[in-house]
């Protein structure tokens, strides 16, 4: 049988070393199919470097894949729109292909393809467009031809981030105040400082990959290797990344290659006239809820467009890695819809798509050999083992997965109990309960979407609007922002190797994420984000913005995430007193809402001469009651006394005899 090395670090997936073994010798076929004459995935995702537009000497060259039409043609400004005028040529393996002499097209022109399939003509963008742009008076959507031969003057040689992430989830056309789109340079200017004096390292941008439809967050991609006209121009994205590179923050970006709208005019669906160029045929193509299509692994023409894809993101933007979006979906036939994954054999049965898992195998070896520094983020909630595993050792080959079921587990404490009620044993397994490295988060986007509530608008609801000011003394508001504080301490001391927060969630933005839709007469009111607030000397916000400031300073400073996992000191359910360590700092936690103790005695570990105040959520900065000394209590019978104020959090770095 072929050798599995993450069975010695996880024996208890001896029973599937089977489908772990088939998993390896999948993956091993693959790259024979891909790569019949040796090399390597490197050249194998070179796609955009021949299909698309290309400038060169004397003109223009312009190629496309679709097997099964009858005829390409593209139209445009150059000839009047006429549909037929200009015919490609089929060559071999379903490619077409037309040189255009001279000055025919230039930069900036608009085109579309059209394709005949016996007598019908339809419209498409062209798949490898590197800009799409919308018309705001018809609403149609169309190709500019893009010039790929001027290059960039990035100033980001030698750049090397390889800290544990702490990551600043963001939507860039929702960076602004103004009720309006907002820009790559709007985020680049204005969001980018914000996120380096945060002490942010890693900056997740969404909705970079055009779509169609501006509500979809992004999530319903229909032309993969264009950068969203929406912002700006691809120019423009490069200054952003390059401006974060120059900060010492990294960009990932937000991929979706899970699905792809079913549009046909802006899509890629349908391109050649079948329904399986790209996706799945039939009913097995279609996406049961989310109305989109789904690829077909399978397919090495389709491995050819998507590891082209990561490739063309990494080496023509800079871009630093990729959050995968949607992985769940992609690893089960039935989309993981009603899966419980209650035991490891759900995870090796028939409902596996392990073309889907060969394929993220793939993306993973492939941009690590194209950029040995990235990262990658997998967006599964199922919990495959070996996620983040290396491919070599059997695994899929990620570097860390998303956490999904903290923002879970914070939701139903809040909606479902009262904190007086919270049974912190419960909450401390889910923290410490993980099979791969995690990326810890309270709340990302997806608990912010209009008809749900960010926690701190769970946790103050209407008293936001009336009772944020620092003149204001509000009980209500007193509490939100205590346990605001608490769970984001403390998701972030024990619930991973890394950590994720929402642009403007740091400091409590108030309300959801609604984007302009008929339903709301196309209003921005709910898709920006109120820096103001914040800016406010006189409102609360800044409370919250302080104190998250110090938090992610802290854990930077620290390396906290350099140590794997805390370890428990002490877990008290009636007194409500939770006390762990992490790095050499020492995190107690007294979630009561109405007991304070003034000399409570916290276990320390062996050697420990003193525990040294850093700062607690009570003090004064951050809208507490300055209860707290910065003191340094000496270590006695293996403890340290501390006085833990009712609804507060205290960091404390310990100091060895």
């Amino acid at each position: 049988m072929t050798d599995i090395p993450m069975l010695s670090r996880h024996p208890e997936l001896e029973p599937f070393a089977g489908d772990l073994a088939l998993r390896m010798d999948n993956y091993a076929a693959a790259r024979a199919r891909l790569l019949p004459e040796g090399g390597t995935l490197s050249d194998f995702a070179c796609a955009h470097k021949w299909f698309g537009f290309h400038r060169l000497p004397g003109g223009w060259v312009y190629r496309e894949w679709a097997p099964a039409a009858d005829g390409l043609y593209l139209t445009g400004d150059f000839n009047d729109w006429h549909w037929t005028d200009t015919p490609l040529e089929r060559r071999e393996n379903g490619a077409w292909e037309i040189f255009l002499p001279g000055d025919t097209l230039c930069h900036g022109a608009r085109v579309l393809t059209i394709v005949r399939n016996g007598d019908v003509l339809t419209q498409h963008v062209p798949l490898y467009a590197r800009r799409v742009t919308q018309d705001w008076r018809s609403g149609s959507w169309c190709c500019e031809v893009w010039d790929d031969t001027a290059e960039y003057p990035w100033t980001d040689a030698g750049f090397v981030n390889t800290d544990a992430p702490l990551i600043y989830e963001a939507h860039v056309g929702m960076c602004a105040e103004e009720h309006r789109i907002a820009t790559y340079r709007d985020f680049a200017d204005s969001v980018l400082p914000r996120v380096k004096a945060a002490g942010y390292n890693t900056v997740q941008l969404m909705a970079v990959m055009e779509h169609p439809f501006y509500g979809s967050f992004g999530y319903q991609v229909s032309s993969f290797f264009a950068a969203s006209s929406r912002f700006g121009y691809p120019e423009d994205l490069k200054y952003l990344v390059d401006k974060a590179h120059g900060m010492g923050i990294r960009v990932l970006l937000d991929l979706v290659h899970s699905h792809a709208v079913g549009n046909t005019l802006e899509g890629i669906n349908r391109f050649d006239g079948t329904d399986w160029q790209f996706f799945h045929a039939g009913a097995e193509g279609d996406h049961p809820a989310w109305g989109t299509k789904c690829f077909d692994y399978g397919k090495p023409e389709v491995l050819h467009f998507l590891l082209s894809n990561l490739r063309f993101w990494l080496e023509e933007y800079h871009v630093d890695g990729f959050r995968f979006d949607g992985v769940t979906s992609m690893l089960y036939h039935d989309h993981a819809l009603g899966t419980d994954f209650s035991n490891l054999s759900m995870y090796f049965t028939m409902n596996t798509d392990t073309q889907a898992v060969t394929y993220l195998q793939l993306a993973n070896d492939l941009i690590r050999e194209v950029m040995p520094r990235a990262l990658t983020v997998a967006e599964d909630m199922s919990g495959m083992p070996g996620m983040c595993e290396p491919v070599a050792d059997g695994g899929i080959g990620f570097d860390y997965r998303l956490g999904m079921g903290l923002p879970d587990l914070w939701i139903k404490l809040i909606k479902e109990h009262s904190d007086e009620d919270w049974n912190l044993g419960w909450i401390w397994k889910e923290m410490t309960f993980r099979n791969a490295p995690t990326i810890a988060y309270v709340e990302s986007h997806d608990q912010a979407l209009v008809g749900d509530k960010t926690v701190i608008f769970r946790l103050a609801d209407a008293a936001m609007y009336t009772e944020m000011r620092k003149d204001c003394h509000s009980i209500v508001i007193d509490r939100a922002i205590a346990l605001h504080k608490m769970i984001r301490l403390l998701t972030l001391a024990a619930g991973g190797n890394g950590y994720l927060n929402f642009m403007g969630n740091e400091f409590g933005h108030p309300e959801w994420i609604d984007f302009p839709r008929p339903g709301n007469g196309n209003s921005f009111q709910y898709c920006r984000r109120q820096w103001s607030l914040v800016d406010n000397p006189e409102l609360k916000y800044e409370y919250l913005n302080h104190f998250d400031h110090d938090m992610i300073h802290t854990a930077a400073y620290y390396r906290i995430f350099d140590e794997g996992w805390p370890e428990l000191q002490w877990l008290h359910e009636d007194d409500h007193v939770l006390g762990f360590t992490r790095a050499g700092l020492l995190f107690v936690f007294n979630f009561s809402p109405a007991r304070s103790f003034p000399d409570y005695p916290i276990p320390v570990p062996a050697g420990t001469a003193r525990a040294v105040v850093l700062f607690s959520s009570d003090d004064w900065c951050y809208g507490g009651f300055g209860r707290v000394a910065r003191n340094a209590p000496e270590a006695a019978d293996g403890a340290v006394k501390l006085y833990l104020p009712a609804r507060t959090a205290t960091v404390l770095r310990l100091e060895q005899a």
